[in-house]
């Protein structure tokens, strides 16, 4: 047992800017839509201590939509439901990084 309240907080970003702005934003890319379903299936995984939180803008619009994972401070770009779900098993319940899906420090 962990003597933390979450062993792992998820913030997905939600922002929302104007049609048409150059840098975009996640929630035109999906990220809401996906956010709702990552939401479901891991409450129907019956993961742990795991929050998964709506965030404002996390400043890597142009490569959204995107999460990043605490304590890891492990960030992800992702696109479907099957990313989502990698996610979920693999690094959520398998504590493995998607490599995939995984965003650099430099991007």
């Amino acid at each position: 047992m962990s003597d933390h309240y979450y062993q792992a907080h998820v913030f997905v970003c939600q922002n929302e800017r104007p049609a048409g702005h150059e840098r975009g934003c996640c929630n035109s890319k999906g990220a809401t839509k996906l956010r709702n379903y990552m939401k479901v299936r891991a409450k129907e995984l019956g993961i742990p201590m795991t929050r998964i939180n709506t965030a404002g803008c996390l400043d890597r619009c142009e490569l959204g939509p995107v999460m990043v994972i605490y304590p890891e401070g492990t960030w992800y770009r992702y696109e479907t439901m099957e990313d989502i779900d990698a996610i979920l098993d693999d690094h959520l319940v398998g504590g493995q990084v998607v490599e995939r899906l995984q965003l650099s420090p430099d991007q």
